[in-house]
């Protein structure tokens, strides 16, 4: 398979599509895909077109299933210089990114799951970091992330007993934003996205930056970081152009 392909990329309107396409290895990310998710990213990051990502796999039954293990032992580097794990988990990105999983999304495929900022799934998704079943741990972010994301003693299971949970149990404890019918997380998280797009780019960056930021912080701290917003965008057209089409009764366009 060419490099191209291990991870697809489509537009639509402002909404970018990552595939990832190794079917036949479950998606496992390779040191190949790993430079291609990567140089992707780099390419919706520049796109001032593209306001928002969704990231999903062509397999019918998993997402990913994290490190391809034949890369590893074979001394390849699945890690990327800036993205890291899948050339995606560590990547300084300012756009909202939203994964659509379904099924299993185990390991680094759950750590990409991680990484996103919203999660669709459908009821046949699983999530789960089996690292400590064979003496490793989830290093690509999930020691950290599951415990921002989930209840102490949750995220205490899935990283101590290596055990998934189902979507159900997940989209109960707040992780999956949207819990669809199997074959339907496309088109669910289209709807996501969508809802999305019609606001503000700058204003949905500049909120998505705060939140991330002030993650652990002091109040304090959260209010120089947050006091930093409006500024900024009140010296953008978009800033102008949201107040004067309220008053005009109108939708707004965007610069």
């Amino acid at each position: 398979m060419e490099e191209q392909d291990l991870v697809l990329f489509e537009k639509k309107g402002h909404i970018a599509i990552f595939t990832l396409n190794r079917p036949k290895a479950m998606n496992a990310v390779s040191a190949e895909l790993s430079e291609r998710f990567e140089a992707l990213m780099e390419e919706f990051e520049k796109d001032e077109n593209l306001w928002i990502g969704i990231v999903t796999s062509s397999h019918p039954k998993t997402f990913c299933a994290g490190a391809d293990l034949k890369s590893v032992s074979a001394g390849k580097n699945i890690m990327t210089s800036k993205g890291g794990f899948a050339g995606f988990v560590h990547f300084p990105r300012t756009k909202p990114m939203i994964a659509a999983v379904d099924g299993y999304a185990l390991a680094g495929g759950c750590e990409i799951v991680l990484t996103c900022d919203m999660v669709v799934a459908s009821k046949k998704a699983k999530f789960g970091v089996p690292e400590v079943k064979r003496s490793l741990v989830p290093a690509a972010g999930g020691m950290f992330r599951l415990p921002r994301k989930l209840p102490e003693h949750i995220a205490n299971e899935l990283l101590l007993t290596g055990d998934p949970l189902p979507a159900q149990r997940m989209y109960d404890l707040g992780f999956v934003n949207v819990l669809c019918e199997d074959g339907k997380v496309m088109e669910e998280a289209m709807k996501l996205a969508k809802r999305v797009e019609t606001n503000a780019p700058l204003a949905v960056f500049e909120a998505r930056r705060v939140a991330m930021k002030t993650l652990g912080v002091t109040e304090e701290e959260a209010w120089d970081v947050s006091s930093e917003s409006m500024p900024y965008l009140a010296r953008t057209e978009d800033f102008r152009e949201g107040p004067r089409a309220f008053i005009e009764k109108r939708a707004p366009g965007r610069a």
